[in-house]
């Protein structure tokens, strides 16, 4: 079978001499990042494609919102599962199985020929990228060992969400005007054909172990928690956070939260073991990445509506005003990987959080509707200040689990990520939608963003690791 992995140890890709293994040397991390860009940008390239969706499919609203909450929510729910299942069966083998279910889903999605068929098709899709980010950062792990490479690698895997997530309308935005919406999804199909060669050809074997059993009544509960905070989130934006279904919603999340928790504490083979959360490395890095999920994707909501329904730009006019905050993740992520050998993890995430921070507070201290030069070094500042501190709250929670549970820890650290994320669009559409004017509303999105960048520099500060603590 294709997708087999080795039972016990793992196993490297053929040994070359010469200039050869050099140039392939970072074929694993080009097959990580083409599967993680993939599954960010399925998030945001929609965005600008849904209103077309709708009128060709004649979907009513409750069918359009589901059509992009839908991946959202199988994403964000059974991210733990994945991960589990990766620590498990072995991450390469649950890689490749979330690329292939990926890709044949995308497939589907752009041959739907209704809206109930399109927002199964988007489930599945968000299945297959819940199989497949908490294994990217494992398979990275094992791949680059050397910690000055892990970190490299790190960098760019982290800086891929930031390009996807601002380039997102932009691709749609060509894409729709030109060969039509179905192209949206049709264009997964390349890349993730050429993620499963990749990984199947340069990505070596992971050990399976058995003895890592699934603990079902837990995964069952944190899919519950996530999927109901996601979609409270999602439906606060709409509804306003005092609706009673949003309250109802956060209410039976922190519950299913709560069983999850006591599950695990009589759990003999936790999905999760609860010691590791006890960790103030890993911990503190899963909500520092919250934090900045929250501040960089709120900007990047928030500006979008402002971009176009103040400043009367179109969907590709949009993309090109968020350029440049796309344009620095993929500097920072170079610089951090290379700084971080010299200073360590924890002054690159300090300094990162603090200059991200500057950024939205410049925006927030603007005024009304100004000129758009004067918004372009606040975005390059967040943009920049999110990449560069990726890297390293990325190595601080995956350095602190043991290599038995780097599915799990790599799923823990995206989970909280999308639970930022998922908050600080909700917050910023709330915003928007209850101020007196956009220009009021978008400010203070942007103050609320920058003091959450300010907590994560503090708690960076406090959690992780400095230069002589890394192992």
């Amino acid at each position: 079978m294709a997708f087999a992995e080795s039972a016990g140890g793992e196993s490297s890709p053929p040994q070359e001499s010469g200039a050869e293994p050099r140039r392939r040397s970072w074929a694993p991390l080009l097959a990580v990042c083409a599967g993680y860009f993939m599954v960010i940008l399925d998030v945001t390239v929609l965005n600008v494609a849904v209103p077309v969706i709708g009128r060709e499919l004649s979907a009513s609203l409750t069918g359009i919102q589901w059509i992009t909450d839908g991946y959202t929510l199988a994403f964000a729910g059974f991210l733990l599962t994945g991960g589990a299942l990766g620590d498990r069966l072995g991450n390469r083998r649950v890689f490749c199985s979330g690329v292939a279910v990926f890709t044949v889903s995308s497939a589907a999605c752009a041959l739907a020929p209704g809206t109930a068929f399109l927002v199964v098709a988007r489930l599945v899709e968000g299945l297959g990228a819940a199989l497949i980010v908490p294994g990217s950062l494992a398979l990275l792990q094992q791949a680059y060992p050397e910690p000055a490479t892990r970190s490299r690698a790190f960098g760019l895997w982290g800086s891929m969400a930031g390009i996807a997530a601002s380039a997102g309308p932009l691709l749609g935005g060509l894409l729709v005007s030109t060969v039509g919406w179905r192209w949206v999804f049709l264009i997964n199909l390349p890349v993730g054909v050429v993620c499963l060669a990749l990984t199947l050809r340069h990505v070596a074997r992971s050990p399976r172990r058995a003895d890592r059993a699934l603990d079902w009544p837990a995964q069952v509960a944190v899919v519950a928690a996530v999927a109901l905070l996601t979609a409270s989130l999602n439906e606060a934006g709409r509804r306003g956070w005092s609706d009673p279904a949003v309250l109802a919603g956060v209410g039976l999340a922190v519950l299913a939260a709560v069983a999850f928790v006591m599950r695990e504490r009589l759990a003999r083979a936790p999905a999760l073991p609860l010691n590791l959360l006890r960790s103030r490395a890993m911990s503190g890095g899963a909500v520092i990445g919250l934090l900045f999920n929250f501040g960089f994707y709120g900007m990047v909501f928030t500006a979008s509506l402002y971009f176009q329904h103040e400043r009367g730009f179109s969907a590709l006019g949009t993309g090109l005003a968020l350029f440049p905050a796309v344009a620095m993740t993929m500097f920072a992520s170079i610089l951090s990987g290379r700084l971080t050998r010299r200073t360590g993890d924890r002054p690159l995430v300090i300094s990162g959080m603090v200059l991200a921070a500057a950024g939205l507070a410049g925006w927030a201290a603007a005024g009304a509707d100004p000129a758009y030069a004067l918004l372009v070094a606040p975005m390059m500042a967040a943009g920049f200040g999110t990449s560069f501190a990726l890297t390293g709250s990325t190595a601080t929670v995956m350095g602190a689990a043991p290599p038995a549970y780097s599915g799990a820890a790599s799923a823990l650290f995206n989970t909280t990520r999308q639970i930022g994320s998922a908050t600080g669009v909700a917050l910023g559409g709330s915003l928007l939608a209850t101020a007196t004017d956009y220009n009021t509303g978008l400010r203070t999105s942007m103050a609320i963003g920058a003091l959450a960048y300010l907590t994560a520099a503090g708690l960076a500060w406090l959690c992780v690791p400095g230069r002589t603590e890394r192992t």
